[in-house]
């Protein structure tokens, strides 16, 4: 075994341990010191940790136990899968997914994570038993905001799922699929081809759970709050009253603070009972275009070191500190993956300027300069006004 798998030995003996999640494993390595240290733990240590009584003290004391030659064999078929195993706490982790209590101890991960680029993720989900209206706009939506640089996150399931990864991999976007199975498994058989497409063009097919856990629906609410956790907001393009999507919705909005969208269905359809009625109650905000999408995300992106709305809107105090934590840096949304040549058009916009200035100001051909000024006017950074581009403000 490498130094790599040796490290990650004693996390992955804990994620093992029935009765452990990763609420209590973090609370129990920063009670320990390490991991390495709570696997040695007494019973009567165990039970010192905030949340775990007696009787769980003595079922984790036991239970730890019996894990390692569990983890061997885990750490052996990913090194046969070639599946990553990523620790909360490494760099290549979700980075807005990492600063949740209850974020994944270990991601298991075909393919790559991109800590750059999974910083600006959205979420598309809908119900698998959708209508041809639901596919087109998952597919609208997902190729619109790919092309405008997200990262578009979703759970691999028939319908809205497949539809928003498919969509992305043909505008060569990047997509990461979160998987309600191990990684052993492949869940829905049918789109095994669509997961390799994902790893081939990038992406990532990425689980939280142990790889020969098997598909079922006691994995969707969990697998449904990494969705959540790991996008700066949550698109329901398509949902009736009993979809699972409505729970990503939730968690979104109540643990997680994320912005949660939705695109309105037809009001005689079933199939859109429970997106509309999330927009009727307040609970999303009504989205019929991409730039809707960037709208809602623009300010939140901006502030990507909080996790929550009111935080994410202002500066922070201090645990403890008069001083506050001023709003990172973060280029907004609509720059992210913009080209030389359109980064130079936008730098020459600071004022208004004509078509015939811009092509002698940037060098460039007209008609490369106007397909990078439809472009960046797509991706609401610039506008039309008569003959004449100008840089839209930020705010």
């Amino acid at each position: 075994m490498n130094n790599g798998m040796d490290r990650l030995l004693p996390m992955l003996r804990l994620t093992l341990t029935p009765g452990l999640g990763p609420v209590l494993i973090g609370r129990a390595v920063e009670a320990f010191g390490s991991a390495d240290a709570a696997l040695g733990a007494s019973e009567t240590s165990w039970k010192r940790v905030r949340g775990i009584g007696v009787e769980k003290a003595r079922r984790i004391a036991a239970g730890v136990r019996e894990t390692e030659r569990a983890a061997q064999h885990e750490l052996a078929l990913a090194q046969r899968l070639g599946v990553a195993i990523v620790a909360k706490g490494e760099a290549s982790y979700p980075p807005l997914l990492a600063p949740l209590e209850d974020a994944p101890t270990l991601l298991y991960v075909r393919g790559s994570l991109d800590p750059a680029q999974d910083a600006h993720a959205v979420a598309i989900v809908g119900s698998r038993a959708c209508t041809p209206y639901g596919v087109e706009q998952s597919e609208r939506f997902a190729s619109m905001l790919a092309q405008c640089g997200m990262v578009i996150v979703s759970g691999g399931a028939r319908g809205i799922d497949t539809a928003a990864h498919r969509a992305t991999l043909r505008v060569r976007g990047r997509t990461v699929v979160v998987s309600g199975c191990g990684l052993a498994h492949c869940y829905p058989p049918e789109n095994a081809e669509l997961f390799d497409a994902v790893v081939e063009g990038g992406g990532a097919v990425i689980s939280e759970l142990p790889l020969s856990a098997a598909p079922s629906p006691d994995n969707f609410p969990a697998r449904n709050r990494v969705i959540s956790g790991m996008s700066l907001g949550v698109l329901v393009v398509e949902a009736s009253k009993r979809s699972g999507a409505l729970i990503t919705a939730r968690a979104a909005a109540e643990e997680h603070g994320r912005e949660v969208m939705a695109v309105p269905g037809r009001v005689d359809s079933p199939s859109s009972e429970g997106s509309n009625e999330l927009i009727k109650s307040g609970g999303a905000a009504l989205v019929m275009h991409h730039a809707d999408v960037l709208d809602q995300l623009e300010a939140p992106a901006r502030y990507l070191h909080q996790g929550v709305h009111e935080h994410r809107y202002g500066a922070t105090p201090r645990d403890g500190e008069g001083a506050v934590i001023e709003p990172a840096p973060v280029v907004g949304v609509g720059e992210l993956a913009l080209t030389e040549r359109q980064r130079a058009l936008l730098d020459a916009l600071a004022e208004p300027r004509s078509v015939d200035e811009l092509v002698r100001l940037t060098g460039a051909e007209a008609s490369s300069l106007l397909t990078d000024a439809t472009t960046l006017e797509m991706r609401r950074l610039i506008v039309r006004e008569g003959g004449r581009l100008r840089r839209r403000p930020r705010g």
